[in-house]
């Protein structure tokens, strides 16, 4: 503790207690707890509370909790026995596990293989495809409750896991057998661990990555051993889970990181420890290999053997690229495609919309609505139905052999394009598009008129970096049509449909921004050769059936990672039961999972509102404290001792740290939300509020509690003085928990029905949108 200045006071908020000398360990527990000072002998306290804090009182604690964990999340699981919520989708990526379809998902797989693996120990064959919520599992005879016991158990096994955090993390038995009840009494985490969606297995690694980093920082007086590298690897797989059974536990390893940077910056500081640069480099290596490469290699593992279970063509075909699709059995681009010939008769279809390319001898109007004029030439739109004015033959503006190979249609190969019905060519010109001013006009010319030759050429450019002289295919060869003079590509959209006037097809207009991402068409279909005789009698064409190709994993990975971003940005669409990030904290609103009109039963998400408060409570406790700590110090007051204000930072400020990433990166997203993400924030502001109610309870801590070594300095030894008043409290705040859990039960699990009225007794806030709610009549 600080010693007062001469002539000054310096107030003191908390007592220190004689020196004892009954117990004497070893130097720091967090950073600077260095200051000999004993609160409280060991032998002085309760036989209660020595119990507690025993081997085997501990364990008898955390059984009761383990075993209350898996009865609440076991309890009537196979009701209802209907698809439920998201289990529309991972149990379909289940199933095509079972069936080896492949599938795309904006999600990493590990999470579903566990779905998948464990749908095939209890013998699910993939043939149900839980298509809609409300189908029925029984009728199917799906052994649904073997898939489900997946995420019961892991949601389970999380409630020790939080216990274990605290109990390492240095705090008494009472202290965290209370984090782990605000999870163990939690209607959302028991929710969503009762069904098959991915959150379960989300946090439970969550809380072991936690938990592994903890036990890795108490060894860090023990560099470099056995002890050291294990929990560092353990840290590093376990983040790599994280990672991998959920898109968002991406914030899980940026939280590692956040404080895996804090711990090293603090390594780098000569005046603490005097450390040369080469320890640093050590340290900084040994991070960088635990904790950046091996959880990378972990993750990758993952996506390997996604890839080698899923070898047949299915559903997630049209997602990736032809390379990719014809690595996969029976797929329709490696089965049925063919090299295209000059002078073939095609369609093409653009790759997002699936509309043709279609022309007809109706004219663009003299003027549109906005007063701009065209050029009055042949309408050239998107249609999306087969159509005769679909058809365009491809014209060479090279010369070509006779006969071979070299006739077919290369990549970068410059051509024209044929319309068949009205024997004009494609072209685009600088003017004006009819919906879009910024873009160009596309129509087509008279295929005997010369004199715009140049606007009739477009080049054929392969998508995904095809090498110079590959064919161009059908079905497979993904492509965009660059206009040569003005380098404009063939795009087309679906923001707005064409007037009357072209029969509300799409517009097909030339986009200038030639690396546009949308801009991809292929040949849907070869109508017929040059000599109007079916394509598939070419003799070149008359091979044995195709086996699928090979494609390197990277590629493949990187082409699924890059989709797997697009696609979750761009999930946008409102949703009745999405939520903004700033209500979730205090339970503003919840998730309509499932319902039945007949008995009015319902599962709606939501939290343990007492549970949920508290712990934005606790939050609002523990940022104040540090507030008025620093405030106070800037005063040159000392209102809290040294080891306390270091675990404060130290280990709560990790808490913090992991409630912050997980939770304030979604104010930054558009795409929909749910009440649901917030659940890891949520465990991690439960470790914050049974810090901030040890700091209440209790003026000391169980101190130190880092693992020593010969060469660590004996400091003394403190203990956290929770008392009676802490068990008491504990008692009766889990039993007010427990209540309110079997309160808001009949909506966590969905029995039994409610009355109207009953339901509007569940809403404790007026924001739940719960079903059956009985109407509010007044008197006149």
């Amino acid at each position: 503790m600080a010693s007062p200045s001469k002539g000054k006071s310096t107030p003191r908020l908390r007592r220190s207690q004689p020196e004892a000398s009954s117990s004497y360990e070893y130097d720091q527990v967090q950073e600077d707890e260095h200051h000999a000072e004993i609160y409280q002998s060991p032998s002085s306290r309760s036989e209660v509370e020595k119990f507690f804090e025993s081997p085997s009182g501990s364990v008898i604690v955390v059984t009761a909790l383990t075993a209350l964990a898996f009865a609440l999340r076991f309890y009537k699981i196979s009701h209802p026995d209907q698809v439920v919520f998201d289990e529309v989708h991972f149990g379909k990526f289940a199933a095509y596990y079972i069936t080896h379809q492949y599938y795309f998902d904006v999600h990493p797989p590990l999470a579903k293989l566990l779905f998948g693996l464990a749908g095939w120990f209890v013998g699910f064959d993939g043939s149900f495809l839980f298509e809609n919520i409300g189908d029925s599992y029984t009728t199917n005879n799906v052994p649904y409750v073997g898939m489900r016991a997946l995420p019961a158990v892991l949601g389970s096994l999380t409630v020790p896991v939080v216990y274990a955090i605290m109990k390492e993390s240095g705090y008494s038995t009472v202290i965290a057998a209370f984090s782990a009840s605000l999870i163990l009494f939690d209607n959302a985490h028991v929710a969503q661990s009762r069904l098959i969606l991915l959150d379960a297995a989300l946090i439970f690694f969550m809380s072991l990555t936690i938990y592994s980093y903890i036990k890795f920082k108490k060894f860090r007086y023990s560099e470099f051993t056995m002890e050291w590298w294990t929990w560092l690897l353990l840290t590093g797989f376990f983040m790599a889970c994280t990672w991998a059974s959920k898109v968002n536990g991406i914030l899980t390893v940026i939280c590692i990181g956040v404080a895996v940077l804090i711990d090293l910056w603090d390594i780098l500081d000569v005046r603490k420890e005097g450390h040369t640069m080469d320890y640093f480099y050590s340290h900084f290596l040994a991070r960088a290999g635990g904790l950046i490469l091996w959880p990378f290699i972990v993750y990758l593992s993952f996506f390997w053997i996604h890839f080698r279970v899923l070898t047949q063509s299915g559903p997630g075909d049209s997602f990736m690229s032809p390379a990719f699709q014809e690595t996969l059995a029976g797929n329709e681009l490696l089965m049925q495609s063919h090299d295209v010939y000059y002078y073939d008769i095609l369609t093409f279809r653009h790759k997002d919309t699936k509309v043709y390319l279609h022309s007809h001898p109706d004219k663009y109007p003299l003027q549109y609505e906005d007063g701009r004029v065209s050029s009055q030439g042949q309408q050239v739109t998107g249609y999306a139905h087969n159509d005769t004015n679909n058809h365009w033959r491809i014209l060479p503006t090279k010369s070509l052999p006779e006969t071979g190979r070299g006739r077919i249609v290369r990549n970068n190969d410059v051509v024209q394009l044929l319309h068949m019905a009205t024997n004009t060519l494609l072209l685009t010109h600088d003017v004006a598009s009819p919906l879009m001013p910024t873009n160009q006009e596309f129509t087509t010319w008279s295929k005997d008129d010369f004199s715009r030759h140049n606007d009739t050429l477009f080049q054929i450019q392969l998508a995904w970096d095809a090498p110079e002289s590959e064919p161009f295919k059908s079905k497979s060869g993904y492509f965009k049509l660059i206009h040569m003079p003005t380098r404009v590509a063939l795009w087309t959209h679906t923001t707005k449909a064409l007037p009357d006037w072209a029969f509300k097809q799409q517009e097909i207009n030339g986009n200038k921004n030639p690396s546009e991402r949308s801009a991809i068409w292929y040949a849907e279909d070869i109508i017929a050769d040059q000599y109007g005789d079916d394509p598939a009698d070419r003799d070149e064409d008359n091979r044995p059936v195709k086996k699928p190709k090979s494609m390197n994993f990277f590629k493949k990975y990187i082409e699924l990672q890059l989709l797997m971003f697009q696609h979750n940005a761009g999930l946008t669409a409102s949703h009745p039961y999405a939520s903004g990030p700033l209500n979730w904290p205090f339970l503003i609103s919840g998730i309509s999972f499932w319902t039945d009109n007949e008995t009015q039963k319902q599962i709606y998400l939501t939290g343990n509102i007492i549970g949920w408060w508290t712990c934005v409570v606790g939050l609002s406790i523990f940022v104040g404290v540090i507030g008025a700590d620093l405030l106070a110090r800037r005063r040159a007051m000392d209102p809290i001792p040294d080891p306390v204000r270091n675990r404060l930072w130290n280990n709560t400020g990790f808490f913090l740290i992991v409630w912050a990433v997980h939770y304030v990166p979604f104010f930054l997203m558009n795409r929909q939300l749910f009440v649901h993400h917030y659940l890891p924030s949520h465990l991690a502001s439960a470790l914050i509020a049974g810090a901030m109610l040890s700091f209440v309870l209790s003026e000391t801590i169980n101190y130190p509690i880092s693992h020593a070594t010969s060469k660590t300095r004996l400091r003394p030894s403190q203990y956290a003085d929770v008392g009676y008043k802490g068990l008491a409290i504990f008692a009766i705040y889990a039993f007010i928990l427990f209540m309110m859990f079997i309160f808001i039960a009949p909506l966590t699990y969905g029995t039994p029905g409610l009355t109207g009225e009953q339901v509007n007794s569940k809403r404790l806030l007026s924001s739940w949108t719960l079903h059956f709610a009985a109407k509010k009549t007044h008197d006149v």
